[in-house]
């Protein structure tokens, strides 16, 4: 059976941050992830994973400034994005090693190939840079609807530019969500680049809301992971249509199933 985890960037929003850890813990996760932990001290929240018995599973690098959404496509930034990558490396080895997801950035306005050059070279420094840490770096397409100029958008290009850079510790985020809005097709994409995927996340399309609402069929989607031998966790990255306390029905009915531990 699957196992979940809570992404505390998105959900329990109706707390102050450190105080979603145990909301989670209330709820039955046992397990969180979040976009960026850095205004709290890793100390700080090493405490509060240990007070909660919670596993952190996953964190971004620093998005950067405002309009920028990530550091590595784009160009005259590297030397703030190697920082970035430093800074989510020390906070993971402090917090039990999550992945860390490195946040391409938003690169419309940058020449494609120019883009392109500064993220395959932020990638191999990023990758160089954990060598030895027991982290894990991660990929994640972000569709152009809800992030237009995002520099990857496709879990295909994603599964591209691991090929091409020849960067195979790289694992790719597969945001159900993102995949669907930019491509659809899901549970062929999932089988497709399976052997890639790093991280998976839930979330209803096209609203991003419960994931029992919208297009997608969960139950088979989930199905087809555990076919496949998924044995990580799974991501809940969604906006909840009211108190998150009481968005859970989707859990409860993937239990009923026997597909959520």
């Amino acid at each position: 059976m699957l196992k979940f985890s809570a992404n505390l960037s998105i959900l329990f929003t109706e707390l102050p941050f450190l105080e979603r850890f145990a909301a989670a813990r209330r709820a039955g996760f046992s397990a969180v992830e979040c976009w960026f932990p850095y205004e709290h001290a890793a100390a700080t929240l090493r405490q509060v994973l240990d007070d909660n018995a919670l596993t952190l599973v996953g964190i971004n690098t620093a998005a950067g400034e405002a309009g920028q959404w990530g550091l590595a496509a784009l160009p005259g930034h590297e030397a703030a994005f190697d920082r970035s990558v430093r800074q989510a490396l020390d906070y993971a080895q402090a917090l039990g090693q999550p992945s860390v997801h490195v946040m391409a950035g938003l690169a419309g306005h940058v020449p494609a190939a120019d883009a392109q050059r500064s993220y395959h070279a932020g990638l191999e420094r990023a990758v160089r840079l954990a060598e030895g840490s027991g982290v894990r770096l991660l990929i994640e397409p972000l569709n152009g609807r809800d992030r237009p100029g995002y520099f990857l958008s496709s879990v295909d290009q994603a599964a591209e530019v691991i090929e091409r850079t020849g960067l195979t510790s790289l694992r790719i985020m597969f945001d159900c969500y993102h995949v669907q809005v930019q491509q659809g097709d899901l549970i062929a994409r999932l089988r497709r680049h399976f052997a890639k995927v790093g991280h998976i996340q839930i979330a209803g399309a096209p609203a991003r809301g419960e994931p029992d609402r919208g297009e997608i069929n969960y139950p088979e989607v989930l199905r087809e992971a555990d076919r496949l031998g998924w044995s990580g966790w799974i991501g809940a990255e969604y906006r909840p249509s009211g108190p998150t306390a009481e968005s859970f029905g989707w859990l409860h009915e993937l239990r009923r199933l026997g597909i959520a531990a």
